[in-house]
Order: structure tokens, then C-alpha cells, then sequence
């Protein structure tokens, strides 16, 4: 059943463009706001009103809002480790563990997220390059954590244009060697092929611009436990930037890191797990926020430091 809402126009809404008010009042985005609209779902004092009418104060705004999607019921485990976050109509969101790309490549032969969920029997959009239908985000095969797929050619669009455009936030925890100066920070680099390494990357002076946040969650003798957030998205963006630094990603060999430490913590991947993803919803706007728990191997590292 559809919800309605029923509220007074705030004083210091007075004025401002009804699409642009329900997204500022109801949390949702500005293009669902204008389809409510343009369907007669906004009235005012009883009058059905368009997007680009005015609000006036003292008045009375009622507004219907969408259906959501009702969440699918999570399938069995896909491939192993790999669970549903997520599921409806719209998107689709994975833990995705260690060991599973995203989607098919030249050379790899493992498990991909794609195929995972296709077995399963999701419906993926039918969207974007043949091997990478439905992927509007990658994560490294050597990275777990949280991803969205698109299950819809609506959710591709709006996900990829929100993933174009830098709305969605992605969280991310790293446990780097040392201790980053400052605890909190911008890197601010340029990434882009590594110059006698083609199979990595590097801080170049003709790279992509690439920009990372990070600050200090816990500090450790030989480490630091960092919550990073990316505004761009670049290949091993994390890895690399650190790297530069001197503060490899612990369990990272090919970014440098200490292969003794890396024994001691018990790791044979790069500490690096996608921990939060906050999207609005493609269908309705309203705005979801997934979190996924550390896997065991990257828990029992903070644990070792930790004792």
C-alpha cells in the first residue's frame, strides 16, 4: 500500500520549486519528486500542483508516496562466502569475499559475481558491455565487501549516472604498516599505469586525477586501522595512494608491503574491506546505506595486532 504524507509547508521552504522542496523535506531524490508531481501524487490545500509550481507558506502539503520495492527473499549461498545484502527488483547487493571478481575477464577462470548471481537465478539488467552486464561498480578480486549490481535497466542507469556523478558514498577499512602523517587526511594524486609494470598502477604525473580521505580508527606498534572514502574510483586507487606514502595495505606484496608482518597477521591478501555502500534507490529515492562485517582472515589480523 502506498503511504501518504501530510505536512505544512515550513516557512523557509516558501518559494522554492516543489520538486526541489519534496527532496529537501522527504529525503528523496529531485527526479522521483518531479514523477510524483507530473502523476498528480502532490496536491496543495487539495490542488494538484507540477514540478515547477512555487510553495507558498501556510499551506497544506499532502504527497503520495511510491511503493517500494518489496525486498526479495535472500537465495542460498552463490558462490562460497558470497551472500545476498540486498534484493529487489531494482538492485541486487553482494558481500562479495575474496577470490571472486566482479565479472568475467581474459585469463581469469575463477568465480565472478555475475555468474554467481545468473546461477542463482537473478535477473541481472541486461545493460552495459556483454561481460559486464549489469555492473555499474567493480571490486578487486583480492578486495571483499559490499557491491551493487543492477537488476534492472532502470537501476543500471540511475546507478551508473549516480557512480558518474560521485552521489553514492563508498566506505572502505584498511589496515596500512606505520602510522600515516597526518592521522587524518586528502591524498591527492594521480593514478595511472605503472611505468615498467603494466599489471600495476602507480601516482603519475599523466595519471587520472584521484582523490582519497582517510582517518586514524586505531593505531596499532606496526600498523593503523584506517576508514578510507574514495571520491573517485580509480583501479587500486586505496593500494596505490598508500603505497606512495610508504604505507602499503598490510598483505600487499605488490604495493610493497612487509612479507613478515604479513605472516604474522596470518594474511595472504591486502587488508582491505568495503564496509559501507549508501546509494539512493533508483525506483523511489529513498536512500540505503549496507553494511558488511570484516571476513575472518581480516578480523583474526586485528586480533594478532590487537593481543
Amino acid at each position: 500500500m502506498r503511504e501518504s504524507r501530510q505536512l505544512p509547508v515550513p516557512e523557509g521552504l516558501a518559494g522554492m520549486r516543489v520538486d526541489a522542496a519534496l527532496a529537501k523535506l522527504l529525503g528523496l531524490s529531485r527526479t522521483v519528486a518531479a514523477e510524483l508531481a507530473e502523476a498528480g501524487d502532490v496536491l496543495i490545500d487539495g490542488q494538484q500542483v507540477s514540478k515547477s509550481d512555487r510553495l507558498t507558506s501556510d499551506t497544506w502539503l499532502d504527497v503520495t508516496l511510491p511503493e517500494p520495492p518489496a525486498p526479495l527473499v535472500p537465495k542460498a549461498e552463490l558462490v562460497p562466502g558470497m551472500n545476498i545484502l540486498y534484493s529487489d527488483q531494482d538492485v541486487i547487493v553482494v558481500d562479495k569475499p575474496v577470490g571472486v571478481a566482479a565479472h568475467p575477464t581474459v585469463g581469469w577462470e575463477g568465480p565472478t559475481v555475475v555468474g554467481g548471481l545468473a546461477a542463482a537465478g537473478f535477473r541481472i539488467s541486461t545493460s552495459g558491455p556483454p561481460e559486464r552486464k549489469g555492473i555499474v561498480q567493480r571490486l578487486d578480486v583480492g578486495t571483499s565487501g559490499v557491491m551493487v549490481v543492477a537488476a534492472s535497466e532502470r537501476g543500471y542507469t540511475v546507478l551508473k549516472r549516480a557512480f558518474r556523478d560521485r552521489t553514492v558514498t563508498k566506505t572502505y577499512h584498511a589496515l596500512v604498516q606505520g602510522h600515516p602523517d597526518p592521522t587524518t587526511g586528502t591524498i591527492e594524486a594521480p593514478i595511472g599505469r605503472h611505468p615498467s609494470a603494466g599489471w600495476r598502477f602507480a601516482v603519475t604525473t599523466d595519471g587520472k586525477p584521484s582523490v582519497t580521505h582517510y582517518e586514524t580508527i586505531e593505531a596499532f606498534r606496526e600498523a593503523t586501522l584506517l576508514e578510507v572514502h574514495l571520491e573517485t574510483g580509480r583501479t587500486h586507487q586505496i593500494r596505490v595512494h598508500f603505497s606512495s606514502l610508504h604505507h602499503p595495505c598490510c598483505g600487499d606484496p605488490m604495493y610493497g608491503s612487509d612479507p613478515n608482518l604479513s605472516k604474522r597477521l596470518g594474511l595472504i591478501r591486502q587488508w582491505l574491506h568495503a564496509v559501507k555502500l549508501g546509494f539512493h534507490h533508483p525506483a523511489d529515492g529513498r536512500y540505503l546505506e549496507i553494511e558488511s562485517p570484516y571476513p575472518a582472515d581480516l578480523q583474526h589480523a586485528l586480533d594478532v595486532l590487537r593481543a
